[in-house]
């Protein structure tokens, strides 16, 4: 059987591909291996119920675990309606012109924006402009402005994705435009719309340069009484061990103890929005 010569490049891009997928698969697991095996050693449950001490050589991170937690909460709560809400009116309600382009155009070179670029306009807007203080709610603020254009394509390319026929058969029975939308065109959407927040909230809780403007601070003892109050968050506090402290030798095994709570965090909720999506596709994997 002759092999004709499509079929061989297909083959070698195919080899490639693999070759690629296997490396990124190999780096990432060494990575995170060399985590776990630094970072294990510090782990306890002091470590992750305790504040720190001794000017941070000793104690725990529990300040800076809540406060990545609950500025990770603000996020998602500011960026998935306001993500879905501009997709809807994209996809179901613009017209198709010059100006709607443009405004997708800009939302995808906005997800190429520097996260530094996205703290100063927090600082500006929030703090700034609107006289709000710096902390957990100018945070979550901002790095919900972060990650809003990848809300936003996501959303708006899994509602593309359902099909006209459920549209044009709801509105045939008399519904209106806005119970179809709510009703027919959302849940088969949710999975796709979901898988956007999940990148978008694990870029949210790693990001450092953000919060240094608008609310993040070096060492608070205790949790933030309101949303309007600084805070700790892991990765900042991650930061002041690995670049800042007068001994990072003596606090690098903190440092890789931070990293991997911050890398159990994320993935925490990750897996908690990713089975409410598989849930939700399971759901409406007939339709």
């Amino acid at each position: 059987m002759r092999v004709s010569k499509k079929q061989i490049v297909e083959e070698a891009y195919i080899s490639i591909f693999r070759v690629c997928a296997f490396l990124v698969i190999l780096i990432i697991a060494a990575l995170i291996i060399h985590l776990i095996k630094n970072g294990i050693q510090v782990l306890s449950w002091d470590f992750v119920s305790k504040a720190p001490t001794e000017g941070m050589t000793a104690g725990g991170i529990f300040p800076a675990l809540a406060g990545t937690t609950l500025v990770t909460l603000i996020t998602g709560l500011v960026a998935l309606p306001l993500g879905v809400g501009a997709a809807i009116y994209l996809t179901e309600y613009a017209s198709d012109n010059f100006l709607t382009r443009l405004v997708r155009l800009s939302i995808r070179n906005l997800s190429g924006v520097p996260s530094v670029v996205y703290g100063l306009f927090g600082l500006a807007l929030f703090v700034r402009g609107l006289h709000f203080k710096p902390g957990l709610l100018t945070a979550g603020l901002t790095l919900g402005l972060l990650i809003l254009p990848w809300a936003i394509t996501t959303a708006e390319q899994s509602i593309k994705a359902v099909p006209v026929s459920y549209r044009e058969g709801a509105l045939a029975l008399g519904c209106t435009k806005w119970f179809v939308i709510r009703t027919v065109v959302l849940p088969p959407a949710m999975p796709g719309i979901l898988t956007g927040l999940i990148l978008g909230l694990a870029r949210a809780a790693g990001e450092t340069a953000p919060i240094l403007f608008v609310g993040a601070s070096f060492f608070i003892p205790q949790l933030p009484h309101s949303i309007f109050d600084q805070f700790m968050a892991l990765p900042y506090h991650l930061y002041v061990l690995s670049t800042q402290h007068q001994d990072i030798q003596l606090v690098r095994p903190i440092a890789y103890g931070t990293a991997l709570v911050l890398l159990m965090l994320i993935m925490f909720f990750s897996g908690g929005v990713i089975y409410l999506r598989a849930r939700l596709r399971k759901k409406y994997q007939q339709w």
